[in-house]
């Protein structure tokens, strides 16, 4: 799908602004399905945006910047498989040639980002000195800059670039590298498998192991579906919530509440 000016700037104003939001804000505007819905809106096809947003959050399950880690940005790939993938008929193809490597890609902008930024920081340090209260803002919203830019800019070119500079891109590994696509496609399969056994690792599953055969059960051999599953599981914790809400309430009088 080729995009007009206007749609390539509103992407990439979008994708500048979300960056800052998940350092900030916290509004949500860089989750990865809230961006797949926003570029389907933009180019016509929110199912599509779900649909690739979805995906793509699965490959992101478990992984986090703790420490300060730099990971891949599957946010930016949701945007461009969205913008450029044209239908659902490409979409599972454009996810494995642009949306792995992109998100893998887009670890080594964000290095940039941090590594730039601390001009910006060291600056600060040095009004600190000498008590300059305005420098020391105007340093820490310039601060923003790099990471703002280290995702509208890739955003930028390759929607510049459009999906018949996409094309010929998969025809040249077609023809060239076709372990490549192979290495990807196998990558995209384990991911969300890898995302769910980090997550297992962190929830306490031990102690909830009844929770996790109930879901088995019900997705396995009631054929159940995972809404279905997340409706049922959000009901289970409700309960237990309460149950264990007024448990406390009881054990410590509850009077004290009630004033």
């Amino acid at each position: 799908m080729e995009l007009n000016i206007f749609q390539i700037l509103l992407l990439t104003v979008w994708s500048g602004v979300a960056m800052l939001d998940a350092l900030s804000f916290g509004f949500g505007m860089n989750g990865i399905i809230q961006t797949g819905i926003f570029t389907g809106i933009v180019v016509g096809d929110p199912i599509l945006g779900l649909y690739v947003g979805g995906i793509l959050q699965s490959y992101a399950l478990g992984i986090g910047t703790y420490g300060g880690a730099s990971i891949p940005n599957w946010t930016t790939a949701a945007m461009l498989v969205t913008a450029l993938a044209g239908g659902f008929d490409n979409a599972d193809y454009y996810i494995t040639l642009i949306g792995i490597p992109i998100a893998t890609l887009t670890i080594q902008f964000d290095i940039l980002a941090r590594f730039t930024n601390t001009f910006f920081q060291h600056k600060a340090d040095a009004y600190v000195e000498k008590g300059d209260m305005k420098k020391i803002e105007l340093m820490n919203v310039l601060g923003t800059l790099p990471w703002a830019l280290s995702r509208a800019l890739p955003v930028f070119f390759a929607l510049l670039l459009g999906a018949s500079g996409v094309a010929d891109l998969a025809s040249f590994i077609d023809k060239n590298v076709p372990w490549l696509i192979t290495g990807f496609t196998i990558a995209g399969k384990m991911l969300p498998a890898v995302g769910f056994t980090i997550l297992l690792r962190y929830l306490p599953t031990t102690r909830n192991i009844q929770y996790l055969i109930l879901g088995f059960v019900l997705a396995a051999y009631l054929n159940m579906s995972v809404l279905g599953i997340s409706l049922l599981g959000l009901a289970v914790a409700i309960v237990v919530f309460k149950s264990r809400t007024e448990n406390a309430t009881a054990n410590t009088g509850g009077d004290e509440y009630d004033e």
